[in-house]
């Protein structure tokens, strides 16, 4: 039987960095078009500009008034603005933050009223994207405002590994003052829940890293492990959550414990990402989960440095977009075996 095929928006993140060049070279085989119905929040002459820089003779896009008018069999475009725009490669610029909130909104707009199964944001610069209408530590913030969702986690995807994370875009004094039993409890939570309905993992095992070198060394190096981490493993496994740790963030991926478990969860932002992209930094995927929509990124920035030089490689976009259609089947599926009990055994799942 042949798999469904979902329609995914795809913002155009920054029009000064590398994010549409990673679109343009993702879809110009045209092979990805069997994977989903694309629909492009951008412009058709920004898309143009940067096709031009990139020396591409070969790309074609269906221009389109709106999400519903999408072909199925090509890669469609809805115009969200028609003005002429300064385009400085390379550059963070009060235009390039206007016109990426503008593909932002556009695509978020439609997936909230389910004109669009998913979404793949390509990459943003925070600090020109601060303006009205934005004023978020990035997009994971932006879609948890958008639905009003109490807690969302990000967790970095690929095909070795899933890191999750406690604090998320903070400054790294401020950790240690952020992290209490209750939310760290409420991620495991999120996440356990992640696992099962958007990954399909009937039982999955979670480890959770300790906040101190060495986890703290039974208190030696701190106390955050014996008086807020542990506790919080020992009350979610209580609640039926396959949890465990805390385990010493410096050998944990290094060693054959990273292969026994379906997450990692890691207190902070580069306790997490910094092993992650060191092993995957070609084709990670940030999934932001606990919210109601499926939402997908590469795990890179805007790269302004080498923004219209042709190098960019557009490896972990397609993989979002790989990531988002098998989220939002998962997701389908899970639901589906929920509201019958009775297909669930014959459903499955990877473990």
């Amino acid at each position: 039987m042949e798999q469904d095929k979902y329609k995914i928006g795809i913002t155009v993140g920054d029009i000064n960095g590398i994010g549409i060049e990673l679109i343009i070279k993702t879809f110009s085989d045209t092979r990805m078009q069997q994977v989903c119905t694309p629909v492009i929040y951008g412009a058709s002459k920004v898309i143009s500009f940067h096709r031009k820089a990139l020396n591409i003779q070969e790309f074609n896009f269906n221009t389109v008034r709106n999400s519903q008018e999408a072909h199925e069999r090509k890669l469609n475009l809805v115009n969200c603005w028609d003005e002429e725009v300064k385009i400085d490669l390379g550059q963070a610029t009060e235009i390039s933050g206007k016109y990426a909130l503008k593909s932002l909104q556009a695509a978020a707009a439609d997936l909230k009223e389910n004109k669009i199964d998913g979404i793949v944001t390509a990459p943003i610069n925070k600090k020109v994207m601060q303006q009205e209408g934005f004023n978020f530590p990035g997009h994971t913030e932006y879609f948890a405002n958008l639905y009003g969702s109490k807690d969302q986690v990000m967790i970095l995807v690929s095909d070795v590994m899933r890191v999750a994370f406690v604090t998320g875009h903070v400054p790294l004094r401020q950790v240690a003052a952020l992290l209490t039993k209750e939310k760290i409890v409420s991620r495991l939570k999120v996440i356990n829940e992640s696992l099962k309905r958007d990954f399909g993992i009937r039982k999955p095992r979670i480890a959770v890293l300790g906040l101190n070198p060495h986890a703290g060394d039974n208190g030696l190096i701190g106390g955050e492990e014996n008086e807020i981490i542990t506790p919080a493993i020992n009350e979610a496994f209580e609640s039926k959550i396959l949890v465990y740790g805390p385990y010493p963030a410096d050998g944990f991926f290094g060693s054959d414990s990273l292969n026994k478990f379906d997450a990692v969860l890691a207190m902070y932002h580069d306790q997490g990402l910094i092993p992650f992209k060191t092993i995957s930094f070609s084709n990670g995927v940030n999934f932001t989960a606990g919210l109601p929509c499926v939402r997908t990124s590469p795990d890179h920035g805007t790269a302004y440095d080498i923004a219209g030089k042709g190098i960019a490689s557009e490896d972990s976009f397609r993989q979002a977009i790989y990531l988002a259609c098998e989220v939002i089947r998962k997701r389908k599926e899970y639901d589906a075996a929920n509201a019958n009990p009775l297909k669930y055994a014959k459903l499955g799942g990877d473990r």
